[in-house]
């Protein structure tokens, strides 16, 4: 014994913890197998400086109790619903599987009855933590897969519980005939704490709650001491301080709390499961680990291998992706705390020997620290892997099978990510009378997209295998919505393989990702956020802050922001003729986070304008009204043209520069390009001169355009934009 100060011990435990898991997070790891290391290097068969057994003992119980507490409090089964049955038939398939194969294996290499049902047991369970941990990091904790991996991991969640009550009867009743007494008595005692549990839900909890969450530190505490005073309860009822704690956090699971308690109990959470897998390594005997080498390595590739395959086995049946179901089977490549939970109990019922359990924990070291690389660059890996793949999928996966039952046949526009930023897009478009293609991964945003009316297909952009199924022939834009670099890149990247001839949208989240995007070819680059913070700045302080800050005796204003439909959007101030219209005026304009008051009638308003109005209520009113009503409803658009003008030899044009002509001010048309001779002359310079005999591509109205025949000048459409 190294300190005769337990604080100093436990001072020295935890700064040795916090060294070893900060190099685990260099190396990608999970915490859980740093501190099982610190327990080994701080237990006998290391540096021997644990002296306070009781103490650790007794925080990792604390911590399995709100491990097992916030379990049930985040016990979704909405979600296993959601994820249709495949969620319930592959956790079950796959605990079947994984029990009846890892028994026959412990059997064969010599292993007690009891202890092999131990071990096959303990290797079904899959780190719950771990996969939301790694899954949250790589944004696809809302991909199909994500979805379907958090449904099975909940299934076995369940199936954990229901394996420590059935220990903990096996445990209390050694004789056959205790057992089946002890069973029906765990059985009738169960369902009564059950019955007692729903009434304090349904009459006792949720009133009590709403007083108690007056104060957040009330509420945390009041729910540390219900799911301890649960695992108690559960304890002396015959069952266990885990199943306790497990109906405390289902008990809560449906109020409007649950979110709240469980975000502030995670770190304490897992503070105190430190010291589990602490106490956990500090009893390992390294000496009887080396005899374990084999077996472990046996168990490990079978759940490394095994258990992914018997997933996509089940989700291929079923009718999904062999890309689906690979990247869902990766999750269960391993074992979770719940078997070290489930092997401690083992021994403390005289089940399990100390080897056994060593040979659980190294196939666990193995197994999530393996798993956890598997999982971090999983779409490598599957491309790498994907020829070999196709026996796990059906000739038409009928789950995902690219179809769309609104139809999608000429989508113009192809758009990537359904959030509310990609929605957002898409309803715009879709009001200016562009078809839209939506493609996502979130199985709830397709199902929302399709019941607002919009085509939609599931699918991810990283999956170079949607694109077969997309209309791309028929698409003249494809627009990503979602972040992020990579998929962004393997976007683009695929839709070149795939000799898309198309424009290419990306989004961009930083300013080093506009100018990569646009150096790898895309064609635009979106950045909401720069966007919004300069409608913010409008929005905060704008012109009618100014107005009102230089004008303390108070002016009656209004402001209002230009949409890309709305009836202003392009107009001047003289063709909107707000004030005769409406009793209103425009007196300022917010415009990329400056004020502009200088507003004469040929002022022009664009979309993401921000107007300051004056006037009274009324007509500010009728002015919002009316700026706020889409220009298709009040008036036919007004026909876009692309046309040519000839500049004869008596034009006034000839000699003059595009800047003194001013064909944009005077008449509302831009100069696209000059065709002079074989020369052809592209976004010309306002100070091109314009010579006898050139043409003139314009673009604009088609009645502004016509005003200009005449004159010397012969007009001609060339095409025309709807």
């Amino acid at each position: 014994m190294l300190f005769e100060n337990m604080f100093l011990e436990v001072t020295a435990i935890l700064v040795i913890s916090a060294v070893i898991g900060a190099l685990a997070t260099q190396l990608r790891q999970p915490l859980i197998v740093a501190f099982i290391g610190v327990g080994v290097l701080v237990g006998p068969a290391g540096l021997d400086m644990v002296s306070a057994h009781e103490q650790i003992e007794l925080l990792a119980e604390l911590g399995i109790a709100l491990l097992l507490f916030v379990v049930g409090l985040k016990l979704d089964l909405h979600l296993i619903r959601t994820t249709g049955p495949v969620a319930l038939a592959t956790g079950m398939g796959q605990v079947l599987f994984t029990s009846v194969f890892g028994f026959l294996i412990a059997l064969g290499f010599g292993i007690g009855t009891v202890e092999a049902l131990y071990l096959a047991v303990g290797l079904t369970f899959s780190s719950t933590i771990i996969i939301v941990k790694l899954l949250s990091d790589k944004r696809e904790i809302d991909a199909l897969h994500g979805r379907i991996a958090l449904g099975f991991l909940i299934v076995q969640d369940v199936a954990a519980v229901l394996a420590l009550i059935g220990l903990t009867a096996l445990g209390a009743a050694p004789g056959e005939g205790d057992l089946v007494r002890e069973g029906l008595r765990v059985v009738a005692v169960g369902l009564g704490f059950l019955g007692a549990v729903g009434l304090l839900m349904r009459y006792v909890l949720p009133p009590l709650l709403d007083r108690i969450a007056r104060s957040p530190e009330l509420l945390v505490l009041s729910a540390i001491a219900w799911a301890v005073l649960l695992a108690a309860l559960g304890d002396t009822l015959g069952f266990s301080k885990e199943v306790g704690a497990f109906l405390a956090g289902i008990s809560l699971a449906s109020t409007p709390y649950r979110e709240a308690i469980a975000s502030r109990l995670v770190s304490l959470r897992d503070f105190l499961l430190l010291f589990f897998f602490i106490d956990l390594g500090a009893g390992l005997d390294l000496s009887l680990l080396g005899a374990q080498v084999g077996p472990a390595a046996v168990f490990s590739v079978f759940v490394l291998v095994g258990n992914p395959l018997i997933v996509m086995g089940i989700m291929g049946f079923m009718g999904y992706r062999k890309r689906t179901g690979f990247l869902a089977g990766l999750t269960v490549a391993q074992i979770s705390e719940f078997s070290l939970i489930l092997g401690a109990m083992g021994v403390s019922l005289g089940h399990l020997s100390d080897e056994a359990m060593g040979l659980l924990t190294l196939v666990g070291l193995v197994t999530i620290g393996l798993s956890t690389y598997l999982i971090l660059y999983s779409h490598p890996i599957y491309h790498r892997l994907s020829p070999a793949l196709g026996l796990f999928e059906r000739r038409i996966p009928h789950r995902e099978h690219a179809e769309d039952s609104l139809g999608d046949a000429g989508s113009e526009v192809i758009l990537f990510g359904l959030g509310r930023y990609g929605r957002s897009i898409a309803k715009n478009l879709r009001r200016v009378g562009k078809r839209v293609l939506g493609v996502d991964f979130d199985p709830q945003a397709v199902v929302e997209c399709q019941a607002e009316g919009l085509a939609v297909r599931y699918g991810d952009a990283e999956d170079p295998d949607i694109l077969e199924h997309l209309p791309l022939a028929q698409a003249r834009w494809v627009v990503s919505a979602a972040p992020g670099r990579e998929a962004n890149l393997t976007l683009l990247r695929s839709l070149r393989a795939h000799g898309y001839r198309g424009k290419v949208v990306l989004t961009a989240h930083s300013k080093d990702e506009v100018a990569f995007f646009q150096k790898v070819g895309a064609d635009k680059v979106l950045f909401p956020f720069e966007d919004a913070a300069e409608q913010a700045v409008d929005a905060l302080g704008g012109a009618a802050e100014r107005i009102h800050e230089e004008h303390p005796w108070g002016v009656t204003l209004a402001e209002v922001r230009v949409t890309s439909d709305s009836l202003a959007a392009g107009r001047r101030l003289r063709e909107l003729a707000l004030r005769s219209r409406t009793g209103a005026s425009v007196i300022a304009v917010d415009r990329g986070g400056r004020s502009l008051f200088d507003l004469g009638p040929e002022f022009q308003i664009f979309p993401r304008d921000r107007l300051v109005l004056v006037g009274p209520e009324q007509a500010l009113d009728r002015a919002r009204e009316m700026l706020q009503t889409p220009a298709f409803e009040e008036a036919e658009p007004v026909p876009f043209r692309i046309g040519e003008i000839a500049v004869g030899k008596s034009s006034p044009w000839a000699g003059r520069s595009l800047e003194d002509i001013d064909l944009r001010g005077l008449h509302g048309l831009n100069v696209i390009g000059i065709q002079r001779g074989d020369q052809r002359i592209t976004a010309p310079d306002p100070g091109e001169v314009i010579r006898p005999g050139d043409r003139l591509v314009v673009a604009g109205a088609m009645r502004d355009l016509e005003g200009l025949c005449g004159g010397g000048n012969a007009c001609g459409r060339l095409g025309d934009i709807p």
